[in-house]
């Protein structure tokens, strides 16, 4: 028996209100407007070439933690996924769990940034967003928390500069660059990023972008397009759908010289884990002697949860805190199962420490 129903009285039934939708979904996207990006009130404190450090506008009612909060996120995406919009907003949902925030923005690198390392990011840019808050606040210490590449980034910042960190977490963190399950890390071994950098300079970041689609190219790049015709005709949906879009399309090229570093020291020697790396000086995971909470997807295919797992017994703290969430890489920070649970649980991790 056919799985559906083929009389002709039936498929025309059914095209025609196929059609139908179609047209009052192709009648959305006309009148879609701007899809905006980011949606929590924020104020520039600080700005150096192309890095913006926002503080979110607290409310003078929901702020109980007294040590500020520095999200640090990648280089290769926008960190406006952490406020995408209202009701998936990790920062929003960070400020009602009485945090007050900051993040950094690292913008967009040009031909000028082409030399700039990680120790330009890490002990230059970075280090003088910590001084800038300390100083607003008037604090010896900042709490840290880093995302993907940035968790990794304040892992070695935590190293280098323990007296300036008061607690740190880090979510879908790689430490281990190289667990059996990391796919991305399989091709990254065959890539010649001398080769890549002396050759284009500055990373694209389309390049990057397409790389990380063809990680699961079905799914990213097939099943969800597919899925769209059933949202069409949902105005709301539709935003919905076009505001993560804009996101995953808006990739800023990499500094030649940083990317080179971070894939070959990381990701082919995978120094942060077995030891060797220095990024102005030696970097050693036995020196983040803070307070650690380690937040990890149980679904991520990019950052497998063992490649941060691997964190585990290798820092300077006695206080190691793990946390896991059944979804992906992005979920964690935008479905509305991690808005209820991850935010509320940092905060209360957090203020129980500061």
């Amino acid at each position: 028996m056919l799985p559906f129903d083929m009389r002709p009285d039936a498929v025309m039934q059914e095209l025609t209100a196929y059609g139908q939708k179609l047209s009052h979904g192709m009648k959305n996207l006309m009148e879609v407007g701007e899809i905006s990006t980011g949606v929590t009130p924020k104020t520039v404190v600080y700005q150096e070439d192309k890095l913006t450090l926002f503080r979110f506008n607290p409310s003078a009612d929901k702020v109980q933690n007294k040590v500020p909060l520095l999200i640090v996120y990648a280089l290769v995406n926008r960190p406006y996924m952490t406020d995408i919009q209202e009701n998936r907003s990790t920062v929003k949902a960070l400020m009602d769990a009485g945090q007050d925030v900051y993040l950094v923005d690292w913008g967009y690198p040009d031909r000028a940034d082409r030399y700039l390392t990680l120790d330009d990011y890490i002990n230059g840019y970075l280090d003088r967003c910590v001084d800038v808050i300390c100083e607003r606040h008037r604090v010896p210490k900042i709490n840290i928390l880093g995302i993907c590449q940035g968790g990794t980034f304040s892992l070695c910042y935590s190293a280098l500069h323990p007296d300036k960190v008061k607690n740190l977490v880090t979510m879908v963190t790689p430490v281990d660059f190289q667990t059996p399950d990391n796919m991305l890390s399989h091709w990254v071994q065959q890539v010649d990023a001398d080769l890549v950098v002396d050759t284009m300079g500055n990373v694209p970041g389309e390049m990057l972008n397409w790389t990380f689609l063809n990680l699961k190219p079905y799914q990213l790049m097939g099943q969800k397009y597919l899925g769209l015709l059933d949202t069409l005709d949902d105005p709301e949906a539709l935003k919905n759908f076009l505001r993560m879009e804009k996101w995953i399309f808006d990739s800023p090229d990499q500094a030649g010289e940083a990317f080179r570093q971070f894939i070959k020291d990381f990701y082919q020697q995978n120094k942060l884990l077995k030891g060797g790396l220095e990024i102005g000086e030696p970097v050693s995971l036995k020196n983040v002697s803070m307070p650690v909470l380690n937040v990890f997807a149980e679904q991520d295919h990019l950052v497998p949860p063992d490649a941060s797992r691997a964190m585990r017994g290798k820092l300077g703290t006695k206080d190691y805190t793990e946390l896991s969430f059944p979804g992906g890489h992005i979920g964690i920070y935008v479905s509305g199962k991690a808005q209820k649970t991850v935010p509320p649980a940092i905060g209360k991790w957090l203020d129980e420490r500061s």
